[in-house]
């Protein structure tokens, strides 16, 4: 986007979302006063969540001030060129439009871009070496099965499924459907779809990421009941660019939330 499209665009948004007044108002809803969006926010029990989005941008931007990380206005151009093209606004009349129906100015959604690369930035700077070793450590956890299950009440029935099943007397799946005690799974005839590993109870999971797919496992006990299952693919850990930026976020996430904790706690010194 150049300065005359982005001039354009900026000239025509004020004139069309502010017939009567200049670019300075901050009023783009004559009929909501500010203090009801707050007293809207405080009912809704929105208004935390919204107060530390505020603070954790100002931890960001401090943090980023002293570690000299800036948002050039080359990268704001290309992310809100991405944006424009993901949104199909091709023309500047398009993003008016768009602004418009937002109720935001051309500057506030410079400043959202801002912010957003910003965060990614300091991110990297903070965690980006990090990502790594951590996965290496916890590799376990990212480990994924795609398993079908069967939990019913009773040890004697679960047994008698299983020797039913092995014998081809009935499907794993029609069992599933039949005796599973929660509905859902019987919908599904068992299936419990890709799950990690640290999501799995760790008795059961010792044994099923040690068992040759198609393999009928159990019963196993667990608070839950009698567990029959049986493993249709088992999925090796893999630092995969989604999850490489799943760690980093939650990295970058628990770091914010410390950093806040922080300074809420000398404010109050």
């Amino acid at each position: 986007m150049n300065d005359f499209s982005r001039r354009v665009i900026k000239e025509d948004f004020y004139s069309t979302l502010f017939p009567n007044k200049g670019e300075g108002s901050n009023s783009p809803l004559p009929l909501v006063e500010p203090q009801e969006i707050v007293n809207f926010l405080k009912s809704e029990i929105n208004f935390k969540q919204v107060c530390q989005k505020i603070l954790f941008q100002k931890v960001i931007c401090q943090a980023a001030q002293k570690r000299g990380i800036i948002v050039t206005t080359e990268e704001i151009e290309a992310e809100a060129n991405r944006q424009r093209h993901e949104k199909r606004l091709e023309k500047a009349t398009d993003t008016l439009s768009w602004l418009t129906d937002e109720l935001i100015s051309f500057d506030d959604w410079e400043v959202g871009i801002r912010n957003h690369l910003l965060s990614e930035k300091l991110a990297q700077t903070l965690f980006a070496k990090e990502v790594e070793s951590f996965f290496l450590q916890n590799s376990l956890s990212f480990e994924q099965v795609i398993f079908y299950q069967i939990i019913v009440d009773s040890q004697k029935l679960a047994q008698e499924l299983y020797y039913q099943i092995e014998e081809g007397e009935i499907s794993f799946y029609d069992a599933a459907h039949l005796y599973d005690i929660d509905d859902k799974r019987r919908k599904k005839c068992g299936y419990e779809g890709k799950v990690y590993r640290c999501s799995i109870e760790t008795d059961i999971a010792d044994v099923v990421f040690t068992t040759i797919p198609s393999q009928l496992i159990g019963p196993l006990k667990t608070y839950r009941g009698y567990h029959l299952l049986m493993v249709e693919e088992l999925i090796p850990a893999e630092l995969s660019p989604e999850k490489y930026q799943e760690i980093l976020n939650n990295m970058f996430q628990q770091w914010l939330a410390a950093e806040l904790d922080y300074m809420l706690n000398l404010s109050q010194l």
